[in-house]
């Protein structure tokens, strides 16, 4: 792999930590600030809604610039985003603050994902897009744990302040191994950029990101508290059992980028069923702590196995039917990632506060996941068509 991808995957370890840490800090945050466990979730939603917006909108407004600028630019609205978010004083600004970070991160991946796919040769794109989102994964393995500590020892605060330094690593990672003279397309009209929300087949599979990779969130946004009230854990504990999380995370990226470089679409139809079926699992084996365990290692496994196929199957997608706006659908995937982490955790805060509890979160999760495998079959059925009777939009739009 070039090492140009390294840049752009310790970029997505800081980025990767500021997302999920909240997960581990959410009792702590919530306690805090004498809010709700709900009411705290919605950190979790507000952020993803910023990336969801953002994403697409930023990334036609910033077409025209040079990708290494741009993403340095991004960085250093990350590092302001934390350091604000280290200094809030209630609710409020750290939903600002949030929202900044998250402009960044739309972006970034975006970008990045296109960046990372021309990088390599064609054979091994998914692994490339494995590659930067590796940064996630590691991110979940060590500096989410991590960050749960800090701030658990030292408030909630000092964690993010701790990623605004992560950010500035990452600023001078790019500065110092992405090269100046990254290929740019030309950016997209407004027509095009419109174009790719006019395509059926393309909307089908960000419904099928949001649904697929947003089901897990649904009880992955209020782990820790399942963790403690439902498996019995104390919350010391809870550091450790992330760790393993995310190390079954990080394994399912690098796997799920090698079996998806061939054909992403069968691959997610078997990611689907299997995260269908754990999730289920999940809401009979959280009361055991033994049963918990390898139910979330397998979980971890499954939640990222799908980003690369996911990304992906947009970019080849695009390129087939709104080739002058792969950049535009890319950054809309991302969104959907986002979309569905949104609502995953804001459906989860509904589950927690009706009869049903915590213990349901995972259910709830499966049939998310299980209406994304049917779009995942529906799409399958999609692509064996002849591109102009599946895309009856393609040439009034290019």
């Amino acid at each position: 792999m070039p090492l140009a991808l390294f840049a752009l995957t310790i970029a997505a370890y800081a980025i990767g930590t500021t997302e999920f840490v909240i997960v581990g800090l959410l009792p702590t945050v919530a306690s805090d600030l004498h809010i709700t466990l709900p009411l705290a979730g919605l950190i979790v939603s507000v952020y993803a809604l910023g990336v969801t917006f953002g994403a697409p909108i930023l990334t036609a407004l910033t077409g025209r610039i040079e990708r290494k600028p741009l993403l340095l630019g991004l960085m250093a609205l990350f590092v302001a985003g934390n350091a604000m978010a280290s200094l809030s004083p209630a609710y409020a600004p750290l939903l600002i603050a949030r929202v900044l970070s998250a402009f960044a991160h739309g972006v970034f991946f975006s970008v990045g994902s296109t960046i990372a796919a021309d990088l390599v040769p064609e054979n091994r794109r998914a692994s490339a897009i494995a590659m930067m989102f590796m940064g996630l994964t590691v991110a979940i393995v060590t500096g989410v744990p991590l960050g749960t500590f800090i701030g658990q020892t030292f408030g909630w605060r000092a964690t993010f302040a701790a990623v605004a330094v992560l950010g500035v690593i990452a600023f001078a990672a790019i500065a110092l191994l992405l090269p100046s003279n990254l290929t740019k397309a030309e950016p997209a009209t407004l027509k095009q950029q419109v174009g790719v929300l006019g395509s059926g087949r393309l909307l089908i599979v960000f419904a099928m990101t949001a649904l697929g990779y947003g089901g897990t969130f649904v009880a992955f946004t209020f782990l820790a508290s399942i963790l403690q009230e439902v498996a019995g854990f104390s919350a010391s504990a809870v550091s450790l059992i992330l760790v393993l999380y995310g190390l079954a995370i990080a394994v399912g990226n690098v796997v799920g980028g090698r079996i998806a470089n061939r054909d992403p679409v069968k691959a997610l139809t078997w990611l689907f069923v299997a995260q269908t079926i754990v999730l289920v699992l999940f809401s009979f084996t959280a009361a055991s702590p033994w049963l918990t365990i390898p139910t979330l290692a397998a979980l971890g496994f499954l939640s990222f196995a799908n980003v690369p196929g996911l990304q992906l199957y947009v970019v080849q997608l695009a390129r087939q039917v709104r080739p002058a706006a792969v950049d535009v659908a890319s950054a809309l995937n991302i969104a959907a990632f986002n979309l569905g982490i949104a609502m995953g955790a804001w459906i989860g805060g509904i589950v927690v506060e009706s009869s049903l509890g915590l213990a349901a979160t995972p259910w709830v999760g499966a049939i998310l996941v299980a209406v994304a495998l049917l779009l995942t079959l529906r799409s399958s059925a999609l692509d064996r068509r002849p591109i102009s009777e599946a895309e009856p939009l393609r040439k009034a739009a290019a």
